[in-house]
């Protein structure tokens, strides 16, 4: 029975992920699509259930009111019926009332339709561009997306069940004290209003102070994990104090925010307490007057203050649904100004699959830059024929990686086109053109997964005997089979942590070198790629190298001039343009800016 609930909201839609709404409401609707049927139907039990409850205090009138005017022989006779429909209203209706709300709520909703959320959120985040991942905590954006989520489930569904089983109840009361004398709701119906003050002013104080919280503790988290994921450079640099001052910073904010709330709090409870006793007393008096005056009912005496203390442990559970309603507000608010940020690159709505059948590349009349103010290539043109390897050489801040990235599509052009095979990559969607294009880089990243996994990453559907041979050519096949997790796993199986921290970097160097021939894209750029290899190392890999560029397209890049000397055509780049090309001989004979930069290599490296 329960896993039929729990299957009833499917936790991952399919579908292309869009641009959430920006407005809070949109923003929930959005989000809860598919969860409306659930919403309703536990928001319809609720109601009943409400009703039942407040009709079981006018039964309870009735029965002291019998009690008190019946006689014991005659009573059971009398009211039979009744007491039975009472009992299989208390021990069948109201619990099978309950056990439908219970199963929907909990089986079918609270853990699917957050869950639901998160898979959307994270489908849209991760075709975000690289600029939007390095303006952000890692750590602030995951916890966004968590606290998101649940944010927008409280808010939907505290919205749907808890205040309608509050409107319901509170309509019941007046309705049912009411019938025994008008005079007995009239208190009620001046607490009301002033309970409605009271959310009027502290509700929003509240929920503005979450949105704050919510901010503050996501800020809090992102620098507590941006220093466990640096946590090496952290003890190289002896830095453990400064981090926990940097940390400290972040929790005296957020410790701010929580005083600030504690102090509504405090406030707000003290009014409350004192509202529902001012409550009790005039319900009381009025009570007591009418029935001194025979005009109620002892029974109309004991519903009325049986509901008046329901009303006031109700009244503070409100009060902190309401609250906590706010405050998911303010946290689905401060979510949206992450979550429902536009995508900076996007597919066309007409982009086709990227086909290379030759490799040729070109950059045709580019001009970009990361700030408007700041250009970084200027008009700069750049042909490379099919299977053509070049090198790109210049100094730090050329604009060679900027051109790699652009190639990549990772940053969209102010001017100009770049073509593959004739087909401007702006048009073509952009798994398809990564898919094209293998590259290892200097700063190697691993996922935190196995080694298998790692080097599978871009041929998924790899047979082990293929993955092995491109750990084998990339002379990485011998340390694999020695490294062990600690949760046991050896070999291939073995976990390398996060970013591969448990590897050194020529290791990670080798795995990434591993994926990138596992993969054997048409178009294949190095960046840097032995930079993390010894020499020994560096001269077996080369040579596999050389074979992988054979009949692709090739970009390197390398600091290390003599590293890419051999290659077809060298490009020397200087401040965002092309100002030479040739072969490394060519270059050297022109006595340019590549031969001083040659000349002044100290053990074959590039100085800055």
């Amino acid at each position: 029975m329960f896993r039929w609930f729990e299957q009833r909201l499917n936790p991952f839609p399919e579908g292309k992920p869009q641009q959430p709404p920006t407005s809070l409401v949109a923003f929930c609707l959005y989000y809860s699509k598919g969860a409306w049927p659930f919403i309703l139907i536990a928001g319809l039990l609720m109601t009943l259930i409400a009703i039942t409850e407040v009709w079981l205090f006018s039964f309870i009138g009735n029965i002291v009111d019998w009690l008190a005017v019946q006689s014991r022989e005659t009573f059971v006779d009398e009211q039979l019926w009744h007491l039975v429909g009472m009992a299989a209203l208390v021990l069948i209706g109201l619990p099978l009332l309950v056990i439908g709300h219970s199963l929907i709520t909990y089986q079918s909703l609270l853990g699917n339709y957050p869950m639901r959320i998160r898979w959307l959120v994270h489908k849209y985040l991760l075709n975000q561009s690289v600029t939007f991942y390095q303006d952000e905590f890692a750590g602030r954006i995951a916890t966004k997306v968590m606290q998101t989520a649940l944010a927008v489930r409280e808010c939907v569904i505290k919205l749907f069940d808890v205040l309608n089983y509050v409107v319901v109840y509170f309509i019941g009361t007046v309705v049912i004290i009411s019938a025994a004398d008008w005079r007995l709701a009239f208190p009620l119906v001046i607490w009301l209003g002033c309970y409605i003050v009271l959310l009027r002013y502290f509700v929003p104080r509240l929920g503005a102070v979450a949105a704050l919280q919510a901010d503050a503790r996501s800020t809090m988290t992102g620098r507590i994990v941006d220093s466990y994921t640096n946590i090496q450079t952290v003890k190289l640099f002896s830095h453990a104090q400064r981090e926990l001052g940097f940390a400290k910073e972040g929790m005296t904010e957020f410790l701010a925010t929580v005083h600030q709330q504690m102090r509504l709090v405090t406030k707000l409870y003290i009014y409350l307490y004192l509202l529902n006793s001012l409550l009790l007393f005039s319900v009381a008096a009025t009570a007591i007057y009418l029935w001194l005056g025979d005009l109620i009912t002892v029974g109309a005496i004991a519903v009325a203050l049986s509901l008046v203390l329901r009303l006031w442990g109700m009244s503070q559970w409100i009060m902190w649904e309401i609250s906590a309603l706010f405050e998911n507000i303010g946290t689905v608010q401060d979510g949206i100004k992450t979550v429902a940020v536009p995508q900076s690159i996007e597919d066309k709505p007409d982009a086709k699959p990227l086909v290379v059948s030759q490799g040729a590349i070109e950059f045709q009349s580019i001009n970009f830059a990361y700030h408007t103010d700041i250009p970084i290539l200027t008009d700069l043109n750049l042909s490379i024929k099919p299977g053509e390897k070049i090198g790109l050489v210049g100094r730090s801040g050329a604009g060679k990686s900027t051109l790699v990235n652009l190639l990549l599509r990772f940053y969209d052009l102010a001017e100009g086109k770049i073509t593959i095979d004739g087909q401007d990559i702006a048009y073509v969607t952009q798994d398809s053109l990564r898919q094209n294009i293998g590259m290892v880089t200097q700063d190697t990243s691993l996922l935190h997964r196995s080694v298998r996994g790692n080097i599978a990453y871009g041929r998924p559907d790899a047979t082990q005997e293929m993955i092995e041979q491109a750990a084998k050519r990339a002379e990485a096949d011998v340390f694999i089979a020695q490294l062990e997790d600690s949760q046991g796993r050896r070999g291939y199986d073995a976990h390398v942590g996060e970013r591969g921290v448990k590897l050194s970097g020529g290791q990670r160097q080798r795995i990434a070198i591993a994926r990138v021939m596992l993969k054997d894209a048409p178009i294949l750029i190095l960046d840097e790629a032995t930079s993390a290899l010894d020499s020994e190392v560096e001269a077996a890999i080369q040579e596999n190298l050389y074979r992988l560029m054979e009949g692709k397209t090739v970009i390197a890049i390398a600091h290390r001039l003599s590293t890419i000397a051999a290659m077809d055509r060298l490009v020397v780049m200087d401040q965002g343009r092309i100002v030479e090309q040739g072969t490394h001989e060519q270059l050297l004979a022109q006595g340019g800016l590549y031969a001083q930069l040659w000349a002044r290599q100290s053990g074959g490296f590039l100085a800055d």
